[in-house]
């Protein structure tokens, strides 16, 4: 792990003024040839660096810190941690790469935010990774996620912060030691008291508890969808089923699925077969446009 990504910013605009979105730059910085990696809802860019370096060799790799994650600036009004505001973030985010199209990595979260940007008219995304998530997400499974988004515990030290982590994380599956520290030094922040806590602004639940306790169904949204997509889906998830995945075969773009046990919601992308996945997937797809 001794190549280290470049760190960048871009201003985004909201009611409340301009607010600094921090990505991670991997590769040529003047390549054209550029994914975007987004992460799921309390994580962040560096959670991409295993696959952003096995793919810097062709790729410029841009890696953000969603606004109130990581490294980014928080926002006054927790209604801004919304959809419609993170499409316009990320619509900002693309331009400045200064590529016409892009291919999208999104975990969860950013998963979600690639499908709605990939179904827009005119869309810079010319290919769709899907990191288990799809147009069904389960009311149980957003329970589950309730449970801990939201909360802002403390720990005295890393060892203690990273105990927590492999805890609420654990179906990210069998992550080696060096990559649980990884995501504990990358995803906590130091507090004024000393203390370490998540690096997420706690208020970002406050839109997902402020909806009623319901599935959420975006098929319209996938139905829209018209580029190539591949989805990866954890085999113990209970945020991507089964049979949404089923559809998904049969609606919208059509997509091709790889599977992954021992998994659950998400996987990781840390594991070499699972990088393997995205970087081939990614390059058959360059084959079958020449």
């Amino acid at each position: 792990m001794s190549e280290q990504p470049r760190l960048r910013s871009v201003a985004c605009l909201r009611a409340e003024g301009f607010r600094r979105m921090v990505y991670w730059e991997w590769g040529n910085p003047h390549n054209k040839n550029v994914v975007v990696c987004v992460h799921g809802l309390t994580r962040n860019g560096r959670d991409f660096d295993w696959l952003a370096r096995a793919l810097s060799d062709r790729y410029k790799v841009i890696c953000p810190d969603v606004l109130g994650r990581g490294q980014s600036d928080w926002l006054d009004d927790p209604m801004g941690y919304s959809y419609a505001y993170y499409l316009a973030d990320m619509a900002t985010l693309i331009a400045r790469t200064g590529a016409e199209q892009i291919d999208w990595v999104g975990t969860s979260m950013g998963g979600l935010i690639g499908m709605m940007l990939a179904a827009s008219d005119n869309s810079p995304i010319r290919r769709l990774v899907l990191n288990d998530i799809g147009p069904f997400i389960p009311e149980a499974a957003l329970e589950r996620l309730k449970e801990y988004v939201g909360k802002d515990p403390t720990f005295p030290n890393q060892d203690e912060a990273e105990k927590y982590l492999r805890t609420v994380h654990a179906p990210f599956g069998a992550l080696t030691d060096e990559q649980w520290k990884h995501l504990t030094q990358n995803g906590m922040r130091l507090r004024e008291d000393g203390l370490l806590s998540p690096a997420y602004d706690p208020a970002i639940a406050d839109p997902l508890k402020a909806q009623p306790p319901q599935d959420v169904v975006l098929w319209p949204v996938w139905d829209a969808v018209t580029c190539p997509a591949l989805i990866l889906r954890g085999a113990d998830s209970d945020l991507l089923l089964p049979e949404t995945v089923g559809e998904m075969r049969k609606r919208g773009p059509g997509c091709d699925v790889e599977e992954f046990e021992g998994v659950g919601h998400a996987p990781a992308l840390m594991d070499a077969d699972q990088i393997y996945t995205v970087d081939t997937w990614l390059l058959d797809q360059d084959a079958k446009e020449k």
